[in-house]
Protein backbone atom coordinates (compact mmCIF):
# COMPACT_ATOMS: atom_id res chain seq x y z
CA UNK A 1 0.00 0.00 0.00
CA UNK A 2 1.10 -1.41 0.25
CA UNK A 3 2.10 1.99 0.03
CA UNK A 4 4.05 5.84 -0.59
CA UNK A 5 6.20 10.09 -0.84
CA UNK A 6 9.71 9.86 -1.64
CA UNK A 7 9.96 8.33 -5.34
CA UNK A 8 12.21 5.62 -3.78
CA UNK A 9 11.68 1.66 -4.48
CA UNK A 10 10.70 1.62 -1.51
CA UNK A 11 7.80 4.05 -2.02
CA UNK A 12 7.00 2.13 -5.56
CA UNK A 13 5.77 -0.89 -3.37
CA UNK A 14 4.01 0.90 -0.81
CA UNK A 15 0.38 -0.59 -0.26
CA UNK A 16 5.48 -1.74 4.85
CA UNK A 17 16.40 5.36 18.88
CA UNK A 18 14.49 2.39 20.97
CA UNK A 19 13.90 -1.16 21.36
CA UNK A 20 15.50 -2.71 18.27
CA UNK A 21 14.87 -6.22 17.00
CA UNK A 22 17.88 -7.60 18.70
CA UNK A 23 16.09 -6.43 21.95
CA UNK A 24 13.91 -8.83 22.01
CA UNK A 25 15.74 -10.49 24.80
CA UNK A 26 17.23 -7.86 26.17
CA UNK A 27 16.71 -6.47 29.56
CA UNK A 28 13.58 -4.27 29.68
CA UNK A 29 13.57 -0.69 29.29
CA UNK A 30 11.88 1.54 32.42
CA UNK A 31 8.72 2.70 31.71
CA UNK A 32 8.56 6.62 31.84
CA UNK A 33 8.14 8.48 34.85
CA UNK A 34 5.01 10.54 35.38
CA UNK A 35 5.99 14.37 35.81
CA UNK A 36 5.32 15.32 39.52
CA UNK A 37 3.08 18.38 38.41
CA UNK A 38 1.21 16.05 36.25
CA UNK A 39 -2.51 15.13 37.36
CA UNK A 40 -4.35 12.14 37.03
CA UNK A 41 -6.34 12.62 33.81
CA UNK A 42 -9.88 12.13 32.58
CA UNK A 43 -9.94 9.39 29.84
CA UNK A 44 -6.52 7.87 30.68
CA UNK A 45 -6.35 3.94 31.06
CA UNK A 46 -5.43 2.52 34.66
CA UNK A 47 -1.93 2.16 34.34
CA UNK A 48 -1.16 4.20 31.02
CA UNK A 49 -1.11 7.31 33.49
CA UNK A 50 2.96 7.62 32.76
CA UNK A 51 3.01 7.33 29.06
CA UNK A 52 -0.04 10.04 28.32
CA UNK A 53 1.74 12.45 30.77
CA UNK A 54 4.78 12.54 28.95
CA UNK A 55 5.87 15.70 27.03
CA UNK A 56 8.30 15.63 24.17
CA UNK A 57 11.28 17.33 24.01
CA UNK A 58 11.98 18.93 20.41
CA UNK A 59 15.32 18.52 19.16
CA UNK A 60 17.26 18.78 15.94
CA UNK A 61 16.23 15.97 13.43
CA UNK A 62 19.92 15.57 11.85
CA UNK A 63 21.74 12.86 13.23
CA UNK A 64 25.00 12.70 11.43
CA UNK A 65 26.68 14.62 8.13
CA UNK A 66 25.24 11.53 6.44
CA UNK A 67 21.66 12.09 7.44
CA UNK A 68 19.92 13.43 4.11
CA UNK A 69 15.99 13.10 5.50
CA UNK A 70 16.71 14.91 8.61
CA UNK A 71 18.54 17.58 6.86
CA UNK A 72 15.77 17.81 4.73
CA UNK A 73 13.45 18.27 7.58
CA UNK A 74 15.66 21.20 9.11
CA UNK A 75 15.53 23.26 6.45
CA UNK A 76 11.42 22.84 6.31
CA UNK A 77 11.63 24.19 9.70
CA UNK A 78 10.70 20.73 11.45
CA UNK A 79 11.91 19.14 15.03
CA UNK A 80 12.09 15.99 16.24
CA UNK A 81 10.74 14.45 19.47
CA UNK A 82 10.75 11.10 21.02
CA UNK A 83 7.57 9.23 22.86
CA UNK A 84 8.07 5.90 24.95
CA UNK A 85 4.54 3.19 24.38
CA UNK A 86 4.22 -0.18 25.77
CA UNK A 87 5.50 -2.54 23.99
CA UNK A 88 2.44 -4.71 25.30
CA UNK A 89 -0.60 -2.87 26.43
CA UNK A 90 -1.55 -5.43 28.60
CA UNK A 91 1.92 -5.15 30.55
CA UNK A 92 2.26 -1.44 30.73
CA UNK A 93 5.61 -1.93 33.43
CA UNK A 94 7.25 -4.50 30.93
CA UNK A 95 8.92 -3.47 27.59
CA UNK A 96 8.65 -0.36 26.21
CA UNK A 97 9.05 1.16 22.23
CA UNK A 98 10.33 4.97 21.61
CA UNK A 99 8.55 6.37 18.86
CA UNK A 100 10.26 9.00 16.82
CA UNK A 101 8.36 11.83 15.85
CA UNK A 102 8.75 15.01 13.55
CA UNK A 103 6.86 18.17 13.71
CA UNK A 104 6.01 21.70 11.63
CA UNK A 105 4.95 23.87 14.53
CA UNK A 106 1.86 26.27 13.54
CA UNK A 107 3.39 29.54 12.67
CA UNK A 108 -0.28 30.95 13.31
CA UNK A 109 -0.65 30.36 16.58
CA UNK A 110 -3.79 32.77 17.02
CA UNK A 111 -5.71 30.92 14.45
CA UNK A 112 -4.19 27.22 15.67
CA UNK A 113 -6.95 24.47 14.73
CA UNK A 114 -4.45 21.65 16.30
CA UNK A 115 -2.10 18.70 15.38
CA UNK A 116 -2.84 17.21 12.15
CA UNK A 117 -0.61 13.26 12.66
CA UNK A 118 0.37 11.85 9.09
CA UNK A 119 0.70 8.07 8.17
CA UNK A 120 2.41 7.03 4.76
CA UNK A 121 0.71 3.47 4.97
CA UNK A 122 3.12 0.46 3.54
CA UNK A 123 2.08 -0.86 5.80
CA UNK A 124 5.00 0.21 7.81
CA UNK A 125 6.44 2.87 5.61
CA UNK A 126 8.42 5.89 7.56
CA UNK A 127 6.50 8.39 8.01
CA UNK A 128 9.08 10.78 9.76
CA UNK A 129 9.43 12.98 6.53
CA UNK A 130 6.23 14.15 5.27
CA UNK A 131 5.16 16.87 6.97
CA UNK A 132 7.19 19.27 4.55
CA UNK A 133 5.29 17.50 1.44
CA UNK A 134 1.67 18.11 3.56
CA UNK A 135 2.65 21.46 4.59
CA UNK A 136 3.22 22.48 0.91
CA UNK A 137 -0.15 20.44 -0.22
CA UNK A 138 -2.12 22.79 2.48
CA UNK A 139 -1.00 26.08 1.48
CA UNK A 140 -2.53 28.80 3.72
CA UNK A 141 -3.52 26.14 5.81
CA UNK A 142 -0.60 24.78 6.77
CA UNK A 143 0.24 27.84 9.12
CA UNK A 144 -2.74 26.69 11.57
CA UNK A 145 -1.51 23.16 11.85
CA UNK A 146 1.04 21.60 14.29
CA UNK A 147 2.16 18.66 11.28
CA UNK A 148 3.29 15.76 12.79
CA UNK A 149 4.92 12.73 11.33
CA UNK A 150 5.24 9.42 13.00
CA UNK A 151 7.33 6.54 12.51
CA UNK A 152 5.01 3.78 13.88
CA UNK A 153 6.61 1.19 16.03
CA UNK A 154 8.85 -1.16 14.27
CA UNK A 155 9.71 1.40 11.61
CA UNK A 156 12.34 3.84 10.34
CA UNK A 157 13.44 5.23 13.61
CA UNK A 158 11.12 3.85 16.11
CA UNK A 159 12.90 0.60 16.76
CA UNK A 160 13.40 -0.82 13.33
CA UNK A 161 12.51 -4.47 12.87
CA UNK A 162 14.52 -6.39 10.81
CA UNK A 163 14.38 -10.16 10.43
CA UNK A 164 17.58 -9.78 8.56
CA UNK A 165 16.00 -11.58 5.31
CA UNK A 166 18.49 -12.26 2.14
CA UNK A 167 15.93 -10.22 0.23
CA UNK A 168 14.14 -7.46 0.88
CA UNK A 169 10.22 -8.21 0.46
CA UNK A 170 8.49 -11.29 0.39
CA UNK A 171 6.28 -10.90 -1.82
CA UNK A 172 7.26 -13.21 -4.71
CA UNK A 173 5.43 -15.18 -7.77
CA UNK A 174 3.91 -18.77 -7.32
CA UNK A 175 5.70 -18.97 -11.18
CA UNK A 176 4.28 -20.85 -13.94
CA UNK A 177 4.20 -24.47 -12.77
CA UNK A 178 4.00 -26.37 -9.45
CA UNK A 179 7.66 -27.55 -8.92
CA UNK A 180 8.32 -23.32 -8.84
CA UNK A 181 5.23 -22.97 -6.07
CA UNK A 182 7.23 -25.59 -3.84
CA UNK A 183 9.80 -23.93 -4.03
CA UNK A 184 8.06 -20.83 -2.61
CA UNK A 185 6.56 -22.98 0.13
CA UNK A 186 10.25 -23.42 1.24
CA UNK A 187 11.33 -20.05 0.56
CA UNK A 188 8.41 -18.73 2.37
CA UNK A 189 8.79 -20.99 5.76
CA UNK A 190 12.69 -19.99 5.78
CA UNK A 191 11.97 -16.59 5.78
CA UNK A 192 9.59 -17.14 8.75
CA UNK A 193 11.87 -19.12 10.60
CA UNK A 194 14.35 -16.27 9.82
CA UNK A 195 12.09 -13.45 11.65
CA UNK A 196 11.21 -15.87 14.78
CA UNK A 197 14.97 -16.32 15.37
CA UNK A 198 16.29 -12.53 14.45
CA UNK A 199 13.16 -10.55 16.25
CA UNK A 200 11.94 -12.97 18.65
CA UNK A 201 8.31 -12.02 19.84
CA UNK A 202 8.39 -8.85 18.30
CA UNK A 203 6.35 -8.99 15.13
CA UNK A 204 3.45 -10.24 17.42
CA UNK A 205 2.94 -7.00 18.47
CA UNK A 206 3.01 -4.73 15.34
CA UNK A 207 -0.41 -5.14 14.34
CA UNK A 208 -2.75 -2.10 13.70
CA UNK A 209 -4.47 -1.86 17.06
CA UNK A 210 -1.21 -1.37 18.82
CA UNK A 211 -0.67 1.20 16.08
CA UNK A 212 -3.87 2.66 17.37
CA UNK A 213 -3.40 2.72 20.64
CA UNK A 214 0.17 4.17 20.18
CA UNK A 215 -1.75 6.89 18.06
CA UNK A 216 -3.67 7.77 21.56
CA UNK A 217 -0.71 8.19 23.66
CA UNK A 218 1.00 10.26 21.21
CA UNK A 219 -2.08 12.49 20.91
CA UNK A 220 -1.91 12.71 24.72
CA UNK A 221 1.83 13.89 25.32
CA UNK A 222 1.09 16.32 22.76
CA UNK A 223 -1.31 18.26 24.99
CA UNK A 224 -4.29 17.68 22.43
CA UNK A 225 -7.93 16.53 23.71
CA UNK A 226 -8.46 15.68 20.03
CA UNK A 227 -6.05 14.63 17.30
CA UNK A 228 -6.92 15.59 13.52
CA UNK A 229 -5.12 12.96 11.44
CA UNK A 230 -4.44 12.11 7.59
CA UNK A 231 -3.61 8.64 6.53
CA UNK A 232 -2.57 7.13 3.33
CA UNK A 233 -3.23 3.74 2.04
CA UNK A 234 -2.81 0.91 5.00
CA UNK A 235 -2.48 4.27 6.63
CA UNK A 236 -6.42 4.64 6.11
CA UNK A 237 -6.95 1.58 7.70
CA UNK A 238 -4.89 2.65 10.69
CA UNK A 239 -7.26 5.82 10.88
CA UNK A 240 -10.52 4.12 10.84
CA UNK A 241 -9.02 1.19 13.34
CA UNK A 242 -8.57 4.31 15.15
CA UNK A 243 -12.44 6.15 15.02
CA UNK A 244 -13.59 2.97 16.94
CA UNK A 245 -10.95 2.25 18.92
CA UNK A 246 -11.20 6.08 20.30
CA UNK A 247 -14.22 8.30 19.39
CA UNK A 248 -14.23 11.13 20.53
CA UNK A 249 -10.79 11.79 20.47
CA UNK A 250 -9.98 12.64 16.69
CA UNK A 251 -11.38 16.49 14.76
CA UNK A 252 -10.71 15.93 11.22
CA UNK A 253 -10.13 12.53 9.57
CA UNK A 254 -8.82 12.01 6.32
CA UNK A 255 -8.47 8.55 4.37
CA UNK A 256 -6.89 8.62 1.34
CA UNK A 257 -6.84 5.48 -1.06
CA UNK A 258 -8.42 3.19 1.51
CA UNK A 259 -8.77 -0.39 2.01
CA UNK A 260 -12.00 -2.26 3.43
CA UNK A 261 -11.22 -3.19 7.20
CA UNK A 262 -12.35 -6.97 5.63
CA UNK A 263 -9.80 -7.22 4.03
CA UNK A 264 -6.62 -6.47 6.40
CA UNK A 265 -3.87 -8.60 7.17
CA UNK A 266 -3.21 -11.51 4.75
CA UNK A 267 -6.09 -11.11 2.57
CA UNK A 268 -4.98 -7.56 1.56
CA UNK A 269 -2.61 -8.48 -1.40
CA UNK A 270 -5.30 -11.14 -2.96
CA UNK A 271 -7.91 -8.38 -2.94
CA UNK A 272 -5.79 -5.89 -5.21
CA UNK A 273 -5.78 -8.95 -8.39
CA UNK A 274 -8.32 -7.98 -10.26
CA UNK A 275 -8.25 -3.81 -10.27
CA UNK A 276 -4.34 -4.73 -10.76
CA UNK A 277 -5.11 -6.77 -13.66
CA UNK A 278 -7.15 -3.99 -15.49
CA UNK A 279 -4.31 -1.51 -14.60
CA UNK A 280 -1.95 -3.53 -16.16
CA UNK A 281 -4.29 -4.15 -19.38
CA UNK A 282 -4.70 0.04 -19.16
CA UNK A 283 -0.83 -0.15 -19.42
CA UNK A 284 -0.69 -2.21 -22.43
CA UNK A 285 -3.50 -0.36 -24.26
CA UNK A 286 -0.77 2.74 -23.63
CA UNK A 287 2.26 0.79 -24.43
CA UNK A 288 0.60 -0.71 -27.58
CA UNK A 289 -0.48 3.28 -28.96
CA UNK A 290 3.64 3.85 -28.57
CA UNK A 291 4.64 0.65 -30.68
CA UNK A 292 7.07 2.11 -32.44
CA UNK A 293 9.02 3.41 -29.44
CA UNK A 294 9.24 0.18 -27.04
CA UNK A 295 8.56 -2.61 -29.48
CA UNK A 296 6.16 -4.79 -27.15
CA UNK A 297 3.35 -4.84 -29.40
CA UNK A 298 0.72 -3.25 -31.74
CA UNK A 299 -2.25 -3.89 -29.47
CA UNK A 300 -3.43 -4.85 -25.93
CA UNK A 301 -4.00 -8.12 -26.51
CA UNK A 302 -0.06 -8.34 -28.08
CA UNK A 303 1.51 -6.68 -25.28
CA UNK A 304 0.14 -8.81 -22.94
CA UNK A 305 0.77 -11.81 -24.43
CA UNK A 306 4.24 -10.94 -24.69
CA UNK A 307 4.70 -10.65 -20.65
CA UNK A 308 3.49 -13.88 -20.39
CA UNK A 309 6.29 -15.19 -22.63
CA UNK A 310 8.87 -13.08 -20.79
CA UNK A 311 7.89 -14.82 -17.62
CA UNK A 312 7.54 -17.96 -19.19
CA UNK A 313 11.03 -17.69 -20.36
CA UNK A 314 12.05 -16.53 -17.35
CA UNK A 315 10.99 -20.10 -16.02
CA UNK A 316 13.21 -21.92 -18.40
CA UNK A 317 16.11 -20.10 -17.49
CA UNK A 318 16.71 -16.68 -15.25
CA UNK A 319 16.75 -13.27 -16.85
CA UNK A 320 20.07 -11.34 -16.35
CA UNK A 321 20.14 -7.31 -15.90
CA UNK A 322 23.02 -5.49 -15.11
CA UNK A 323 26.54 -6.75 -14.87
CA UNK A 324 29.14 -7.65 -11.93
CA UNK A 325 28.10 -6.38 -8.52
CA UNK A 326 24.87 -5.46 -10.11
CA UNK A 327 24.26 -8.23 -12.19
CA UNK A 328 20.45 -9.73 -11.05
CA UNK A 329 19.20 -12.80 -12.06
CA UNK A 330 14.96 -12.88 -12.34
CA UNK A 331 13.18 -16.24 -12.84
CA UNK A 332 9.47 -16.60 -12.70
CA UNK A 333 8.74 -15.52 -9.35
CA UNK A 334 10.26 -12.85 -9.42
CA UNK A 335 9.22 -10.93 -12.76
CA UNK A 336 5.55 -10.77 -12.17
CA UNK A 337 7.10 -8.20 -8.94
CA UNK A 338 8.62 -6.08 -11.17
CA UNK A 339 5.59 -5.63 -12.68
CA UNK A 340 3.17 -4.87 -10.02
CA UNK A 341 6.35 -3.13 -8.50
CA UNK A 342 5.46 0.03 -11.01
CA UNK A 343 2.13 -0.36 -11.46
CA UNK A 344 0.73 2.15 -8.67
CA UNK A 345 -0.11 5.26 -10.76
CA UNK A 346 -1.16 6.25 -14.32
CA UNK A 347 1.05 9.30 -15.72
CA UNK A 348 2.76 9.38 -18.40
CA UNK A 349 5.97 9.41 -16.73
CA UNK A 350 5.05 6.35 -14.71
CA UNK A 351 4.13 4.48 -17.89
CA UNK A 352 6.94 5.08 -19.91
CA UNK A 353 9.30 3.65 -17.32
CA UNK A 354 7.55 0.78 -17.27
CA UNK A 355 7.22 0.42 -20.87
CA UNK A 356 11.20 0.58 -20.70
CA UNK A 357 11.98 -2.26 -18.54
CA UNK A 358 9.03 -4.49 -19.74
CA UNK A 359 11.29 -3.67 -23.21
CA UNK A 360 14.42 -4.74 -21.09
CA UNK A 361 13.34 -7.44 -19.77
CA UNK A 362 11.89 -8.92 -23.23
CA UNK A 363 15.78 -8.39 -24.76
CA UNK A 364 16.61 -10.37 -21.61
CA UNK A 365 14.27 -13.15 -22.20
CA UNK A 366 16.29 -13.38 -25.80
CA UNK A 367 20.16 -13.93 -24.28
CA UNK A 368 20.66 -10.18 -25.00
CA UNK A 369 22.76 -8.16 -22.43
CA UNK A 370 20.76 -5.45 -20.47
CA UNK A 371 21.84 -2.38 -18.35
CA UNK A 372 18.93 -1.33 -16.46
CA UNK A 373 18.23 2.61 -15.50
CA UNK A 374 19.33 3.98 -12.18
CA UNK A 375 15.70 3.38 -10.83
CA UNK A 376 15.50 -0.03 -12.18
CA UNK A 377 18.87 -0.86 -10.59
CA UNK A 378 18.08 0.62 -7.07
CA UNK A 379 14.41 -1.54 -7.13
CA UNK A 380 16.44 -4.63 -8.14
CA UNK A 381 18.67 -4.16 -4.82
CA UNK A 382 15.72 -2.93 -2.48
CA UNK A 383 13.76 -6.02 -3.30
CA UNK A 384 16.70 -9.16 -4.11
CA UNK A 385 19.21 -8.02 -1.48
CA UNK A 386 19.22 -7.88 2.26
CA UNK A 387 18.68 -3.59 1.88
CA UNK A 388 15.07 -4.09 2.11
CA UNK A 389 14.63 -6.73 4.67
CA UNK A 390 14.14 -3.91 7.18
CA UNK A 391 10.81 -2.56 5.39
CA UNK A 392 9.68 -5.30 4.20
CA UNK A 393 10.02 -7.32 7.70
CA UNK A 394 8.01 -4.97 9.31
CA UNK A 395 5.42 -4.77 6.24
CA UNK A 396 5.24 -8.61 6.51
CA UNK A 397 4.95 -8.40 10.74
CA UNK A 398 1.54 -5.70 10.28
CA UNK A 399 -0.12 -8.21 8.06
CA UNK A 400 0.24 -11.32 9.49
CA UNK A 401 -0.47 -9.12 13.03
CA UNK A 402 -3.96 -8.37 11.56
CA UNK A 403 -4.94 -11.29 10.69
CA UNK A 404 -5.10 -15.07 10.25
CA UNK A 405 -3.73 -16.75 7.19
CA UNK A 406 -4.41 -20.16 5.77
CA UNK A 407 -1.86 -22.98 7.10
CA UNK A 408 -1.84 -24.89 4.56
CA UNK A 409 0.17 -24.96 1.10
CA UNK A 410 -2.61 -26.68 -0.85
CA UNK A 411 -4.98 -23.87 0.04
CA UNK A 412 -3.13 -21.12 -1.72
CA UNK A 413 -2.17 -23.69 -4.52
CA UNK A 414 -5.79 -24.09 -5.44
CA UNK A 415 -6.62 -20.74 -5.25
CA UNK A 416 -3.83 -19.70 -7.38
CA UNK A 417 -4.95 -22.21 -9.89
CA UNK A 418 -8.40 -21.08 -9.60
CA UNK A 419 -7.57 -17.40 -10.39
CA UNK A 420 -4.96 -17.91 -12.79
CA UNK A 421 -7.60 -17.74 -16.16
CA UNK A 422 -8.85 -14.78 -15.08
CA UNK A 423 -5.71 -12.83 -13.90
CA UNK A 424 -2.52 -14.61 -15.30
CA UNK A 425 -0.75 -11.81 -14.25
CA UNK A 426 -1.51 -10.96 -11.06
CA UNK A 427 -2.81 -14.32 -9.33
CA UNK A 428 0.07 -15.95 -9.19
CA UNK A 429 1.95 -13.17 -7.29
CA UNK A 430 -1.40 -11.92 -4.86
CA UNK A 431 -2.33 -14.94 -3.96
CA UNK A 432 1.43 -16.71 -3.30
CA UNK A 433 2.35 -18.48 0.20
CA UNK A 434 3.90 -16.19 2.53
CA UNK A 435 5.77 -16.17 5.98
CA UNK A 436 2.07 -15.98 7.54
CA UNK A 437 1.40 -19.60 6.75
CA UNK A 438 4.03 -20.54 9.41
CA UNK A 439 4.15 -17.67 12.04
CA UNK A 440 1.82 -17.74 15.05
CA UNK A 441 -1.51 -16.35 14.33
CA UNK A 442 -2.67 -13.05 15.84
CA UNK A 443 -2.64 -11.98 19.48
CA UNK A 444 -5.83 -10.13 18.87
CA UNK A 445 -8.62 -10.38 16.95
CA UNK A 446 -9.05 -7.64 14.00
CA UNK A 447 -11.16 -4.31 14.69
CA UNK A 448 -14.80 -4.92 13.72
CA UNK A 449 -16.34 -1.51 11.86
CA UNK A 450 -19.47 -0.88 14.08
CA UNK A 451 -19.64 2.68 14.33
CA UNK A 452 -20.09 5.95 12.25
CA UNK A 453 -17.11 8.15 11.99
CA UNK A 454 -17.02 11.76 10.38
CA UNK A 455 -14.12 11.00 7.85
CA UNK A 456 -13.52 12.15 4.18
CA UNK A 457 -12.25 9.11 2.11
CA UNK A 458 -10.77 9.97 -1.17
CA UNK A 459 -10.36 7.19 -3.78
CA UNK A 460 -9.57 6.78 -7.73
CA UNK A 461 -12.25 4.92 -9.31
CA UNK A 462 -9.31 2.74 -11.11
CA UNK A 463 -6.92 2.55 -7.81
CA UNK A 464 -5.03 -0.52 -8.19
CA UNK A 465 -4.19 -1.34 -4.93
CA UNK A 466 -6.96 -0.34 -3.11
CA UNK A 467 -9.53 -0.73 -5.14
CA UNK A 468 -12.51 1.94 -5.24
CA UNK A 469 -14.93 -0.81 -4.37
CA UNK A 470 -13.07 -0.86 -1.18
CA UNK A 471 -13.79 2.69 -0.63
CA UNK A 472 -16.85 2.75 -1.40
CA UNK A 473 -17.53 -0.24 1.25
CA UNK A 474 -15.56 1.79 4.06
CA UNK A 475 -18.03 4.61 3.55
CA UNK A 476 -21.07 2.41 3.70
CA UNK A 477 -19.56 1.36 6.95
CA UNK A 478 -18.80 4.72 8.60
CA UNK A 479 -22.42 6.10 8.57
CA UNK A 480 -21.58 10.38 8.64
CA UNK A 481 -18.46 10.16 6.11
CA UNK A 482 -18.39 11.17 2.54
CA UNK A 483 -17.20 9.80 -0.29
CA UNK A 484 -14.85 11.91 -2.71
CA UNK A 485 -14.16 9.85 -6.04
CA UNK A 486 -11.54 10.86 -8.36
CA UNK A 487 -13.02 9.24 -12.08
CA UNK A 488 -11.29 8.14 -14.44
CA UNK A 489 -7.82 7.75 -12.66
CA UNK A 490 -5.44 4.45 -12.25
CA UNK A 491 -3.71 6.15 -9.16
CA UNK A 492 -2.82 5.12 -5.69
CA UNK A 493 -2.15 8.20 -3.03
CA UNK A 494 -4.43 11.02 -4.20
CA UNK A 495 -4.03 13.87 -1.94
CA UNK A 496 -1.06 16.70 -2.48
CA UNK A 497 0.65 13.83 -4.81
CA UNK A 498 -1.73 13.15 -7.97
CA UNK A 499 -2.02 17.25 -8.91
CA UNK A 500 -5.66 17.17 -9.16
CA UNK A 501 -6.24 20.89 -8.44
CA UNK A 502 -10.50 19.47 -7.42
CA UNK A 503 -9.90 16.95 -4.90
CA UNK A 504 -6.74 18.81 -3.37
CA UNK A 505 -9.03 22.00 -2.65
CA UNK A 506 -11.97 19.92 -1.06
CA UNK A 507 -9.42 18.09 0.97
CA UNK A 508 -8.25 21.84 2.21
CA UNK A 509 -11.66 23.02 2.53
CA UNK A 510 -12.69 20.39 5.05
CA UNK A 511 -8.93 20.89 6.61
CA UNK A 512 -9.10 24.81 6.90
CA UNK A 513 -12.90 24.45 8.51
CA UNK A 514 -13.85 21.02 9.79
CA UNK A 515 -16.92 20.66 7.92
CA UNK A 516 -17.51 17.66 6.05
CA UNK A 517 -19.28 18.58 2.49
CA UNK A 518 -23.11 18.31 2.11
CA UNK A 519 -22.81 15.37 0.09
CA UNK A 520 -20.74 13.08 -1.61
CA UNK A 521 -18.44 14.48 -4.46
CA UNK A 522 -16.64 13.23 -7.64
CA UNK A 523 -13.94 15.01 -9.21
CA UNK A 524 -12.48 13.98 -12.56
CA UNK A 525 -8.83 13.25 -13.59
CA UNK A 526 -7.39 16.41 -15.95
Amino acid sequence: MTHLRRRTAAAALALVAGLTAAAATAPAQAAPAAPAEAAPAAGIPRGLESYYQQRPAWHSCVQGPQDEDGAALERAGARCAEVTVPLDYADPRGRTVTLALSRIAATDTRHRIGTLLLNDGGPGSPTLGAPPRVHAALKDTAARFDIVGLDTRFTGRSAPLDCHWPIGYDITSAGTTRASYERQVVFQRDLATRCRSAAGDLPAHAGTRDQARDLDVVRGALGERRISYLGLSYGSYLGTVYTQMFPGRYDRMVLDSAPNPAHAGPELLPNMAPENERAIADWAQWAAARHDTYGLGRTREEVLAGILRTIEAAGARPLVLGTGADAFELDDTRVPMMLFGNISGDSDAERAALAELMAQLAQAAQGRPVTPSDATTAMLRFLYTPQGSQLGSISQAIMCADGTAPRDPEDYWRRIERDRARYPLSAPLLDNISPCAFLDPPREAPTEVRRGARALILSATGDPRTPHRDSVALHAMLPGSRLLTLQGANQHGLYGTYGNACLDDAVNAYLAGGRLPEADLTCTKA
